[in-house]
């Protein structure tokens, strides 16, 4: 069904094409290895009765009802090439009242202009939520490190690009939660650790609380990075992977490149103070004895 085509505008609009009238509209945004995934099952299970459609990825600058990378109803996993081509399908399984969340990885509000919005020509007057999550920076950086390390298709010089260019992504995305603009912000670490603080985030969101369990482990980009085999999010030593990786020549390499990016680290200090502590003694260090070179 065309919705726009048969002159609908608003929630009729949305309700015609997600083939049910959505309780609760959220807009995901997180940096990749930040926990996203695990947090959008938690929603999910924390929908009315665990009825909610997700979906994942979705591509900047698109439609996201058009442009996602992966879909879910009701916590399932459903064609993407099916979903693609008619949402409406699959609605009725969700049913009115149920969650539709949609996610960016990447991306934040920061990046949405109005020459050029972050999801197209969707109505984002229609999101009951904007939804941050975020991440302790040596820990974010670490497991991106990791990931990336495993393709073996890019140059180290590709590998370090692609990383940086995430890092500068990284900082948007902290500026937003601490500019406090009316999102929700979910800080993975504390998501993690305390169940106080899960329970508080689901009711700023207007869910009851029905599991506030981590969970199991999500397989979305392989799982985590470190521990392949894990399967309950209980297992996932979180907050230990920048020791697991403070010898490895391109983490390190990266952590001496931010901790001369005086901007990022007065973000992080705000948000992490003992990352930015770090990074501050990285940077009174010289990274090139002069004898390596002379």
């Amino acid at each position: 069904m065309n919705a726009m085509a048969d002159g609908l505008i608003g929630k009729p609009a949305l309700q015609a094409r997600l083939g049910f009238a959505p309780g609760l509209v959220l807009r995901m945004h997180g940096m990749r290895r930040s926990g996203n995934h695990a947090i959008a099952s938690w929603l999910q299970r924390n929908a009315p009765d665990g009825r909610a459609l997700f979906l994942n990825n979705c591509r900047r600058g698109a439609d996201p009802l058009e442009a996602f990378a992966s879909a879910e109803v009701n916590a399932s996993r459903v064609r993407t090439s099916k979903a693609q081509a008619n949402l409406s399908v699959f609605g009725p399984k969700v049913g009115d009242g149920g969650l539709f969340l949609f996610s960016y990885e990447d991306h934040s509000p920061v990046q949405d202009r109005p020459q050029k919005p972050l999801s197209g020509h969707f109505d984002t007057g229609l999101v009951d939520h904007e939804v941050l999550i975020y991440r302790s920076f040596l820990n974010w950086a670490a497991s991106l490190t990791k990931k990336l390390e495993r393709n073996q298709g890019f140059r180290v010089s590709r590998r370090i690009s692609v990383i940086l260019r995430t890092v500068d992504l990284y900082a948007d995305l902290l500026g937003e939660v601490i500019d406090d603009s009316g999102s929700i912000a979910i800080c993975y670490d504390r998501w993690m650790t305390n169940e106080g603080y899960r329970a508080e985030r689901l009711g700023q969101l207007g869910f009851d609380v029905s599991d506030n369990g981590l969970g199991q482990v999500t397989r979305y980009g392989g799982g985590s990075s470190f521990q392949k085999d894990a399967t309950q999010s209980d297992d996932l030593a979180t907050d230990r992977r920048f020791v697991e990786m403070m010898q490895d020549p391109l983490y390190q390499a990266i952590l001496q490149v931010a901790a001369r990016d005086r901007a990022l680290v007065a973000r992080i200090r705000t948000l992490f103070p003992r990352d930015a502590e770090v990074l501050d003694r990285i940077a009174m260090e010289n990274p090139i004895k002069a004898e390596v070179v002379l």
